[in-house]
């Protein structure tokens, strides 16, 4: 099996991050009358601050989906990866864990169930699109969803919380197997409007042996569109597919966004 040299990544035009402070300035605090309500009237009302990505469409969360040529190495698409689910993120969390009591157990709890349900942001307002990859014994599930804003805001702020409410605890099957996981912040490229990493590992049994899950775990939004993924396996993880996934996956939704067709070559420059 031949491995795909690196290629570079592509340039990202700045309009539409310029569109979204235009549009950030225009929703300040002020007073209803006076120079700051002048100021924001003026902003608000240039064609570039009013423009604003059309909705997600299915065939756009489609169209912004990674494709085998974006990611490195030998990553082959598959046709089941909506069924996958890992059962070493089955577990109840043990409550005793945590100093500060059943609050943050709830939050370590979501955060178990949301990576075995594949929705790591909640449940999607509107149109989504997913899909996996498998390399070895490594899975990458990637998918594309249009949120409300409110929750996806929400989303954002509860995953950013995690590294500190749930860096270590237990948690127990219904077989009365312990799991222990770790909860660490990952970095992530700069790309999106907002964006939040984790590294969780999960250890305990599989088959009768021990075995450790690794996972890289990402979010990035755009606008009120947002791109998840999760990479890993019972191997580890290469976090370079990780960095790979978000820059050209992000890349590809803003084309979605700007009413562009994602090219089918990452090497090509916008």
């Amino acid at each position: 099996m031949t491995h795909r040299p690196p290629r570079p990544f592509r340039v990202l035009a700045p309009a539409l991050a310029a569109g979204v402070l235009l549009t950030t300035a225009a929703c300040s605090d002020g007073d209803d009358s006076g120079p700051d309500r002048a100021d924001t009237t003026r902003v608000s009302s240039s064609p570039l601050a009013q423009a604003s990505p059309a909705p997600l469409t299915p065939a756009g969360a489609r169209a912004a989906l990674v494709t085998e040529a974006d990611l490195e190495d030998d990553w082959n698409q598959v046709k089941n990866a909506a069924t996958w689910r890992d059962s070493l993120l089955v577990g109840k969390v043990d409550v005793a864990d945590f100093l500060t009591g059943k609050a943050d157990a709830a939050d370590c709890q979501k955060l178990l169930d949301r990576l075995y349900g594949d929705d790591l942001l909640g449940k999607p307002s509107g149109a989504s699109a997913l899909t996996g990859f498998e390399e070895g014994a490594s899975r990458l599930l990637y998918q594309v969803a249009a949120y409300d804003r409110a929750g996806l805001d929400s989303s954002f702020s509860w995953l950013r919380s995690l590294p500190v409410k749930c860096d270590q605890f237990t948690a127990t099957d219904e077989s009365g197997a312990e799991r222990t996981v770790q909860v660490t912040e990952r970095s992530l490229p700069e790309e999106g409007d907002a964006r939040q990493g984790l590294r969780v590992t999960v250890r305990g049994t599989s088959g009768g042996e021990p075995a450790t899950l690794t996972l890289d775990v990402a979010a990035v939004r755009v606008g009120t569109d947002a791109i998840t993924l999760t990479n890993g396996g019972l191997d580890g993880v290469d976090g370079d597919s990780t960095e790979q996934a978000v820059k050209l996956g992000t890349a590809r939704l803003k084309d979605v966004q700007a009413g562009r067709t994602p090219s089918a070559d990452p090497g090509e420059l916008d």
